[in-house]
């Protein structure tokens, strides 16, 4: 079993830091039937730093989900979500905007699944024509292919810039391949 090193535990921090302060900047935007989590950009990132931006970003959902109580539910599972999904994502890394895309399903069916227990029965005014559980999975759905398949695809190609990347690897920083 590999050991854990200490520059990998100190991107595991950075991650978690980095979410877990945008859920909270956020948060009229990071939380409701209808949201943007903006810090789901990061999640794509572990297909470029890997197991620790796995850690990081759940870790992250954590501490955001346990500042904005939404109850038990939404603190367990919503970790969950962000770790299959990024796991996801550093699995089908060679094949990055399919795992970007890939990515944001487990958010969308996991977290849709829940949080229409968490803000009654009623489905999101875009989707009212939709059953509750069915409009609650589509709008989170819609907002984690907007977070993950957009725009963290896009930051994931930026990222991976030679330029970039060339002054991250001298500091000793371990890029994926």
């Amino acid at each position: 079993m590999k050991r854990l090193d200490t520059r990998d535990l100190s991107l595991a921090v950075v991650f978690a830091a980095l979410y877990s302060v945008l859920v909270i900047a956020l948060a009229p935007i990071s939380f409701g039937p209808v949201q943007l989590r903006v810090a789901d950009v990061l999640i794509p990132l572990s297909a470029l730093f890997g197991w620790p931006v796995v850690a990081g970003v759940t870790i992250g959902c954590f501490v955001g989900n346990v500042y904005i109580y939404l109850g038990p539910t939404d603190i367990i599972l919503g970790p969950v979500a962000n770790m299959i999904a990024a796991t996801i994502i550093l699995m089908l890394r060679r094949q990055r905007l399919l795992a970007c895309i890939t990515g944001a399903l487990p958010i969308g069916l996991i977290v849709g699944g829940y949080l229409w227990l968490v803000f009654g029965f009623q489905p999101p005014s875009e989707f009212g024509f939709l059953p509750p559980l069915a409009a609650m999975i589509v709008s989170i759905s819609v907002s984690s292919f907007i977070a993950i398949g957009v725009l963290g695809y896009i930051l994931l190609v930026t990222l991976s810039q030679t330029g970039i990347l060339e002054p991250l690897k001298a500091h000793g920083l371990k890029i994926l391949k």
